[in-house]
């Protein structure tokens, strides 16, 4: 009998995290590198969230908080529920978690047993299967080509779920992809899932703020106000409100749901940071001016970046509708050369010759589960995007 778990041959490290480490540690050499590996937005927070945290440390709230959260920030969570997406919650159908990650984790442990599947549509974010695993679920893929523009069609949706189906995954805007539903894009997909009670929907809606132009967010219990009862609607300020490393997550759901999550949680965490949560209380009820800011200047970034990435020998970069990702295809550079002289076979081929070149640091599309693409976050300045695009335009054209 082994020391440790079987459950760690079960999953995979994160490429996200692997490919950022690598580049620090070729910077901590002396290379010159451009990270777009990491997802963090590169604004400050906000000054009024980072008083509102100040304020509550003078006045003392630095001591254990309920398990779901402090009640305050809970019914803020309500609020924005009910003001930005038209839903209706009780402060008890909320939960405060450290992070979304933590959020999703506690929301699957709670619920799957040997057996039960998840759907996950691909490219994901390379934490969903891992945790579907780690919590003894089996996740189901299924392929958002890019010919769909990376979104879930109903047809294959609906012969992906069988009897033993739990849950679903749905993300918009996608990690990794930036793809983002529209309401008749979102309502193809629920009423697929009308017509199978037994599945439950676990939206992951972290980006919704992030969506440029005139597209308009929807989440799929507002489109489809009957599955509210089976839907678990999970969001945070860590995007929208540059607040990566406060650690909060949140999310709204049935009250039985939330209950055997708080349990769960109970026994992992307790709480989350009581600084954190009363910064979040006010990045949700205060002013959200800096949105426009932030969304004026991703957009920008994400025009330039497409721009050039579909001017790039071998490179095709669809136009995405939200986060702060791209996912472009590198399918035409495969079977070429680099200048090492090594083969390209892969996209991970790809981005490591890529880093090796150019010092440009991307994630692999094959981690995200569809390949052969890789991708770009343009969470960083114009100058710094403009200056890698060269380089991966230099990269691609020196492949023979």
């Amino acid at each position: 009998m082994g020391f440790l778990s079987d459950a760690l041959s079960r999953i995979k490290p994160s490429a996200t995290i692997v490919i950022t480490q690598k580049a620090r540690d070729l910077k901590a050499q002396g290379r010159d590198v451009i990270s777009l590996s990491v997802g963090e937005p590169d604004f400050d927070t906000p000054d009024n969230i980072k008083e509102a945290a100040i304020a509550a440390i003078r006045r003392g709230e630095t001591k254990y908080t309920p398990v779901s959260g402090i009640v305050p920030l809970r019914e803020a969570i309500a609020r924005k529920f009910k003001r930005e997406n038209g839903l209706d919650y009780k402060p008890s159908q909320t939960i405060v978690s450290t992070g979304g990650k933590h959020v999703i984790y506690n929301a699957l442990l709670a619920t799957l047993n040997p057996g039960d599947e998840v759907i996950v549509p691909a490219p994901y974010w390379v934490s969903y299967p891992e945790m579907v695993a780690l919590c003894g679920g089996t996740p189901v893929f299924v392929d958002c080509t890019m010919e769909h523009n990376f979104k879930l069609q109903p047809e294959p949706l609906e012969r992906a779920i069988t009897p033993k189906t739990k849950w679903i995954i749905l993300n918009s805007p996608s990690n990794p992809t930036g793809a983002a539903y529209s309401y008749a894009e979102m309502k193809a997909i629920t009423d697929v899932l009308m017509r199978h009670p037994h599945v439950w929907v676990l939206t992951d809606d972290m980006y919704e703020h992030l969506t440029y132009g005139d597209f308009e967010f929807v989440t799929p219990a507002q489109v489809e106000p009957n599955l509210y009862e089976r839907t678990l609607t999970m969001n945070g300020v860590s995007k929208a409100y540059a607040m990566t490393g406060w650690r909060i997550g949140y999310a709204a759901g049935p009250e039985h749901l939330i209950k055997a999550m708080d349990f769960v949680q109970g026994q992992q965490t307790s709480g989350t940071s009581a600084i954190s949560q009363w910064a979040a209380v006010e990045a949700l009820d205060g002013p959200q001016d800096h949105l426009k800011v932030f969304k004026k200047a991703f957009e920008e970034r994400r025009d330039l970046v497409v721009s050039m990435l579909n001017q790039t020998k071998y490179l095709k970069c669809p136009m995405p509708e939200g986060a702060f990702y791209v996912y472009p295809s590198c399918a035409e550079a495969i079977g070429k050369t680099a200048p090492s002289g090594k083969v390209i076979k892969t996209d991970e081929d790809f981005v490591s010759e890529l880093l090796e070149t150019e010092g440009v640091a991307a994630v692999h599309g094959s981690s995200f589960g569809l390949g052969p693409n890789f991708r770009i976050s343009y969470a960083t300045s114009n100058a710094a995007l403009e200056d890698a695009c060269h380089r991966i335009q230099r990269f691609c054209g020196s492949l023979r």
